[in-house]
């Protein structure tokens, strides 16, 4: 696996980084964030991975995780995101384990507004329903509780809950139905689906989304990441994914 997958929230992590960097064929770019430190401790924190390369549909890949035994944090963030230009829904996936506890959050983030756009919706969420289903009949998961302003940047078929250690280990099988899903799209999304988007701007509206969804004001969890790795790295890693690149490269 390509991370050390010592704990249940980084093995479904690296689960499903190890799928993404194989099935869209990216190439992993050098950084500055090899290792992130904060200000409080000289300790390392964790560290970033960036991807890009590989199909055309997708702009980049994005691993951030975040890593501190003693304060029993165990984080890890990926995100594939499609070309600002084109339809393919940005993937998600947070596994965390803080507070004596798992969470994870996955989806895939939606690209234009679902109501007006049934093509759309029922080619990128309709394989969806099943495994999403399938999470309510897993013992040990409870819906966690977020902000509907945060819900409204997501899809319904979004998967956010909190998990003990063996209902983790079953959303495995649940997150691979949904990267492989992502995958398919990603390699040939149908042609009605591009008709059904011709009036949208879909550069314009993943700017504003994402802007959005790696918001302060929105995402109380960078807040905690200002605390534990400093305003200006935090300003810099929300950057990147906004933008979906480092500060200072096209």
């Amino acid at each position: 696996m390509s991370e050390a997958a010592t704990s249940p929230s980084a093995r479904l992590s690296a689960l499903v980084l190890d799928r993404l960097l194989d099935g869209t064929g990216v190439s992993e770019r050098p950084t500055e964030w090899t290792t992130l430190r904060g200000p409080a401790s000289p300790e390392p924190v964790g560290h970033v991975r960036y991807f890009t390369g590989g199909l055309s549909s997708v702009a980049s890949v994005v691993y951030i995780g975040l890593v501190l035994p003693a304060a029993a944090l165990d984080s890890h963030m990926v995100f594939a995101f499609g070309a600002d230009d084109g339809p393919l829904p940005h993937f998600t996936l947070d596994s965390v384990y803080a507070g004596g506890g798992h969470a994870f959050h996955l989806d895939l983030v939606q690209r234009a507004d679902l109501a007006a756009h049934p093509v759309y919706t029922d080619t990128v969420y309709g394989p969806l329903t099943k495994p999403h289903a399938l999470a309510a009949e897993i013992p040990g998961l409870t819906a966690a509780a977020i902000s509907p302003r945060q819900r409204s940047l997501m899809s319904p078929w979004m998967l956010v809950h909190r998990a003990d250690e063996a209902a983790l280990r079953a959303v495995g099988p649940i997150a691979e139905e949904y990267v492989e899903h992502w995958l398919s799209l990603a390699a040939a999304m149908p042609a009605q689906v591009a008709g059904e988007l011709a009036g949208t701007d879909l550069p314009e509206r993943d700017r504003r989304l994402r802007t959005a969804l790696f918001s302060r004001e929105i995402d109380p969890v960078w807040g905690r990441v200002d605390r534990l790795l400093g305003t200006e790295t935090t300003d810099r890693l929300r950057h990147l994914l906004i933008t979906g690149r480092p500060e200072g490269t096209r």
